[in-house]
C-alpha cells in the first residue's frame, strides 16, 4: 500500500494525480472515466454510473451517497475525500470503474442484456490492470458478472479475473437496507484483508 498521504496534498497533487488517472482511466460513451493503475490494491466497482455523477464528471457524486465517507471511516483514505478529488485514489493504492457504462436514476433500470454486453470487456479490463482485490458494490454488479443469484457478502471464494472477489454492500442512498456503521464494518474488512498481503490468484 502507497504511504498515506497528508491532508494538504489531496489538493495540491489533484493535477498531476488527473493526468495520471486520464492516461490510465478508459472512457466509456456516456459513462465515466474508469480511475485504474497497475496493481492496485482494491478496485471498487459500481454497478453503474447514476446520473449526477455522469454531470459532474466524478464518481459517487450522487445526492445521499455514503461512499467518500465510508472510504475514510473504514480507513482507505486518510482524509474524508469529496467525489471532485476522486482521480486522486490510485495514490492511495484505490481504483474506481462500474460494470455497466450507462448511466441511470437507479441500478434497477438496467436490462440483463447490458450485463452479458459488458463481462467480456470487465474481464479484460480486470486483467490489464491486475488489481489485488475487486470488490463489487452491491450483489447485482457481481451477480451479472457470474451469473450466481444465491451469494453472500463479503470475501467470495473464487478469484474474479485474477483478483481476489469480494462482494460489499452499495452505498448508495437509497440503499436504506444498511446504515453507516453496517457500511464500515463491511468495507473494513476489505481494507484489512487489503493491507495483510498480497492476495492468493489462481
Amino acid at each position: 500500500m502507497p504511504a498515506p498521504v497528508s491532508g494538504r496534498q489531496p489538493m495540491q497533487s489533484a493535477r498531476n494525480a488527473r493526468t495520471s488517472a486520464a492516461k490510465s482511466g478508459n472512457h466509456r460513451g456516456d459513462g465515466l472515466p474508469d480511475i485504474l493503475a497497475p496493481g492496485l490494491d482494491v478496485v471498487f466497482c459500481g454497478i453503474n454510473p447514476g446520473r449526477r455523477a455522469v454531470a459532474s464528471g466524478h464518481h459517487f457524486d450522487g445526492r445521499g451517497n455514503r461512499f467518500w465517507r465510508v472510504l475514510f471511516l473504514a480507513g482507505f483514505t486518510p482524509v474524508s475525500m469529496t467525489p471532485a478529488q476522486d482521480r486522486l485514489l490510485p495514490a492511495l493504492g484505490c481504483g474506481l470503474t462500474t460494470v455497466v457504462g450507462r448511466a441511470t436514476a437507479s441500478a434497477s433500470e438496467l436490462a440483463a442484456h447490458e450485463f452479458a454486453a459488458a463481462a467480456e470487456g470487465f474481464v479484460a479490463k480486470i486483467r490489464a490492470c491486475g488489481p489485488r482485490h475487486l470488490a463489487f458494490l452491491g450483489k447485482a454488479a457481481y451477480a451479472g458478472m457470474t451469473g450466481r443469484q444465491e451469494l453472500a457478502w463479503g470475501r467470495q471464494a473464487e478469484p474474479f479475473a485474477g483478483a481476489q472477489a469480494w462482494v460489499l454492500p452499495n452505498p448508495s442512498g437509497l440503499n436504506r437496507a444498511f446504515s453507516l456503521d453496517d457500511l464500515v464494518a463491511a468495507y473494513k474488512a476489505l481494507r484489512v484483508a487489503s493491507a495483510s498481503g498480497p492476495a492468493k490468484r489462481p
